[in-house]
């Protein structure tokens, strides 16, 4: 699993990554009562936003960490948007994108410099 100074994570099986947002993002939101997820067949843009996560807080913004095409949203999150507090970093996944060149994961953070980050914050 690989991460963003976002609070993403990503996890790649082949040439397809999964994207939620971190276990540390769930908590800091708060409750989440509404998730929008990106539909199949669009492209992504590393950088852009591709989903939003609502929250008793605040509404946020998703950012994707690779370029690629999304090849399923979560449609779990839709009704029980609550699954990304409940499992963050499992079952509340926000979609998988198939991504052309899995050297852009290089970049991203794993486990142990992302705990370092968060530290910092």
């Amino acid at each position: 699993m690989k991460f963003t100074r976002d609070h993403e994570w990503v996890r790649l099986e082949g040439d397809v990554v999964t994207i939620g947002i971190t276990s540390h993002a769930a908590e800091a939101l708060g409750d989440v009562v509404f998730v929008e997820v990106p539909e199949a067949g669009r492209q992504v843009v590393a950088g852009d936003s591709f989903a939003v996560v609502e929250s008793v807080k605040a509404a946020s913004d998703v950012y994707a960490p690779v370029t690629g095409e999304v090849v399923e949203g979560n449609a779990v999150l839709s009704s029980a948007p609550e699954t990304v507090n409940q499992d963050p970093q499992g079952a509340g996944w926000f979609a998988r994108i198939k991504v052309p060149d899995t050297a852009q994961l290089d970049g991203l953070m794993d486990q142990a410099a992302y705990d370092e980050y968060l530290k910092t914050l």
